[in-house]
């Protein structure tokens, strides 16, 4: 059985409309954002770049919505997307048959980029989990076929202070079986017990959380939007070397000294600035 590497590519926020809204949200918040992007897909998006991965605010302009397949807005704003690295080689549908796990066939697509030296072009490849593997949200791999375009140093810097996503956390209410498809993926020896459940620990030191309701509640202070019950991707921990600075933004004391940005000042997702990931 084949075993993949476990290496955060980026985590997308679904905005739906609200990309104006979400923007300046974010940039209250201390992100450096891309200016807006459209992909030959339909969908259009801004994004904070950290070191080796990062956030995506992904959502559509008036009419062009429709351009996206039926159902892919069909989740609530928030977190929804969480994206790994694929291997150099080999193709990835056959990669995670292997593992036993179902996936849709790839899919490219590209937006345009704007530098100082002028216009580029910006390509893709997703391969994107089956949605019976992981129905409360979209995972996927994504190949960058033009990295040097998208992770430039003009994006990095944060008056925040982030340089990295350290944990992305789902709520169910059944951890083992939550946990399961990253186990069956990444292979055992990438999987840790923690307080409420399991955690993958991807090779760039990246969190992938699957906790109790309980737990995930207690991680970001009580700052998750009230839900419906089962399984949902609810908050992210972003790691800042010297503690975020959020001037003007109401925030809450979280467990290892965290800063939490409640959920509904977040366009539907909690926001945990850490130094680290407490043990």
């Amino acid at each position: 059985m084949s075993e993949i590497s476990a290496l955060l590519d980026h985590v997308v926020i679904n905005v739906h409309a609200a990309l104006d809204e979400s923007a300046a949200t974010y940039r209250q918040l201390g992100f450096t954002l891309t200016e807006r992007g459209h992909h030959s897909l339909g969908s259009s998006n801004h994004l904070a770049m950290f070191g080796t991965d990062y956030l995506e605010l992904l959502g559509y302009e008036p009419g062009r919505e429709a351009l996206r397949p039926p159902g892919f807005w069909s989740q609530p704003p928030g977190l929804t997307g969480l994206v790994f690295k694929p291997p150099a080689h080999g193709e990835m549908e056959s990669l995670l048959a292997e593992c036993g796990v179902a996936a849709l066939p790839g899919n490219d697509f590209s937006r345009p980029v704007n530098l100082p030296s002028g216009p580029a072009i910006a390509k893709f490849r997703t391969t994107a989990l089956a949605p019976d593997e992981a129905p409360y949200g979209r995972v996927y791999f994504c190949r960058h076929d033009t990295p040097e375009l998208i992770w430039r140093r003009e994006w990095q810097q944060h008056a925040n202070g982030v340089d990295a996503v350290a944990a992305f956390t789902i709520a169910t209410p059944d951890p083992i079986a939550t946990a399961a498809v990253y186990r069956k993926m990444f292979g055992t020896g990438a999987m840790r017990s923690v307080s409420g459940g399991f955690a993958l620990v991807t090779q760039d030191g990246a969190w992938v959380e699957c906790l109790s309701w309980e737990a995930a509640a207690a991680r970001y202070a009580g700052a998750i939007l009230p839900q419906e019950p089962g399984v949902r991707m609810v908050g992210l921990a972003l790691r800042s070397q010297r503690g975020a600075a959020l001037p003007g933004v109401a925030t809450l004391a979280g467990p290892g000294g965290a800063v939490i940005v409640p959920a509904a000042a977040a366009h539907g997702v909690a926001l945990a600035f850490v130094t680290a990931m407490p043990e």
